[in-house]
């Protein structure tokens, strides 16, 4: 029995994982590996059909939340059971998030969201060229965790949504200079890119001392007067 529980990802209303397993790519960040180690599951990738049991009620899923899903070690015939899953169930949006951005399918279907992660700007101009050569209704960038100046995104035209993190768990170590958050939005709102800034970010924009700064509530990085971050989607 699949059992979905709600996320608390905010572009998102649940996750599947139908490839388990340690994640080869073994991200410094990735929390996901943290908790296979830490409570000791198993770690050897495998398929698990069951997990693409899907609702009838239309959802947003995040499909492969704990697995890269565009590695090698991806078996060609567990991405074609997805891929008909996925066009089995059009009233769903399937979000896909990659840091092989090399290895993604030049055409996927009309309900799916494709996203690439990017931490430098060579990364960045890598998932430019990647993005004009794939055929998706909404292709992202998931500035997360952002560790460096990123003024490569002023130039890009393919992203239709940018998400903007810092890295977990939050250390002052690898907070984000409020300069670099400030040049991506600014560079979004000129190019109309809906700009999602996770919660993680709050506490840097807002002093520990001040829970309604007034002289934020007009800033581009909040979305009301009640100093809510900006958490805007495509589409």
């Amino acid at each position: 029995m699949n059992r979905l529980y709600k996320t608390k990802i905010g572009w998102c209303d649940y996750v599947i994982n139908p490839v388990k397993g340690l994640c080869p790519m073994a991200c410094s960040y990735c929390y996901a590996r943290r908790m296979y180690k830490r409570f000791k599951w198993n770690p050897e990738i495998r398929f698990v059909k069951e997990r693409l049991i899907m609702p009838s009620i239309p959802s947003r899923f995040f499909v492969g939340s704990t697995m890269e899903l565009f590695g090698d070690w991806i078996k060609d015939e567990w991405m074609e059971e997805i891929f008909a899953t996925i066009k089995c169930h059009p009233q769903h949006t399937f979000i896909f998030l990659t840091t092989q951005c090399q290895n993604l399918p030049r055409d996927f279907p009309e309900n799916c969201w494709v996203g690439v992660t990017a931490l430098n700007n060579a990364q960045l101009l890598l998932a430019e060229t990647q993005f004009e050569q794939i055929k998706a209704s909404v292709k992202f960038l998931n500035l997360e965790p952002l560790r460096n100046r990123l003024d490569a995104f002023r130039y890009m035209k393919q992203p239709n949504w940018v998400i903007i993190g810092r890295c977990t768990p939050v250390s002052a170590k690898t907070q984000p200079e409020i300069s670099w958050l400030r040049e991506i939005v600014e560079a979004a709102d000129r190019a109309g890119i809906p700009v999602f800034l996770k919660g993680n970010l709050r506490p840097l924009l807002i002093p520990e001392d001040c829970s309604k700064p007034n002289y934020l509530t007009e800033d581009i990085f909040w979305a009301s007067e009640k100093a809510q971050l900006r958490q805007e989607m495509p589409l």
